[in-house]
């Protein structure tokens, strides 16, 4: 999507802000011994309450509200019956939907004790996805993203996950431009337009490059090979500023 006019602007602002506050909540409400399903059923309440339809569940009949991915599942985790416990990893992903407008955050945290290294992945994690934001303005080549992010992987001796790229976002939830790469793409020629909206959302790991699934289910994607991986998502405008980050709380 492209920004149109301010009602664009702020409509995309009302989801992003949604959604964000929807993540928030749901990692704060993270405990030992609570279900996948019931996180979930804290984040799906919240979307209902203030009118916004999950996006993954309306567009592809996904199975929850959200998806939430626990230590081996890298992304699309269908909430379920699996019990959280001490020391998990657990990714939560929030896209929703209100008034015709799509925002999609994400984020990993660390449940109760974790490793100091899966603790310092989770912190470097957000530092990625900040490392691939602030290349974002109008006019720059949208391969940046992935050019800086992928450099300070290399520095801090990361690999990224290559096969889960960044996407368009803003009147659906997949849209133009699509495949965007956040590991360096030499091949990634376009460039960002005034009022672009799309996400910018980087897999770190401990050693996995690749997302496979099939193991379980048609959604769950696992780590190749298997490793810790953390992914930190924002929903961003690219302006003549620079970025316009709207899935942040308020």
């Amino acid at each position: 999507m492209t920004l149109e006019n301010d009602d664009d602007l702020n409509g995309l602002k009302a989801i992003g802000r949604i959604c964000a506050n929807v993540l928030q909540h749901m990692s704060t409400s993270i405990q030992p011994g609570m279900t996948t399903a019931e996180l979930d059923l804290i984040g799906r309440r919240m979307l209902e309450a203030a009118g916004a339809r999950s996006a993954p569940e309306s567009c592809y009949a996904f199975p929850g509200a959200t998806c939430i991915s626990v230590n081996e599942e890298v992304a699309h985790g269908i909430p379920g019956d699996r019990v959280i416990k001490d020391g998990d990893l657990v990714n939560i992903d929030v896209s929703a939907e209100l008034d015709g407008y799509f925002a999609d955050t994400g984020a990993s945290f660390t449940v109760g004790r974790s490793t100091p290294a899966v603790e310092r992945l989770c912190r470097d994690g957000k530092r990625a996805l900040w490392v691939g934001l602030k290349e974002v303005k109008a006019g720059k080549p949208l391969a940046q993203v992935g050019t800086a992010i992928g450099e300070f992987a290399r520095k801090n001796r990361y690999t990224l996950i290559a096969n889960l790229a960044s996407h368009g976002v803003g009147r659906s939830l997949h849209e133009e431009p699509t495949e965007i790469a956040t590991w360096p793409d030499p091949q990634e020629k376009r460039r960002m337009t005034e009022g672009l909206v799309f996400t910018v959302e980087p897999f770190l790991s401990l050693g996995a490059n690749w997302a496979e699934g099939g193991k379980n289910d048609e959604w769950t994607l696992y780590s190749e090979p298997s490793a810790p991986t953390v992914q930190f998502e924002h929903t961003v405008v690219a302006t003549r500023n620079g970025p316009l980050v709207v899935t942040l709380p308020g």
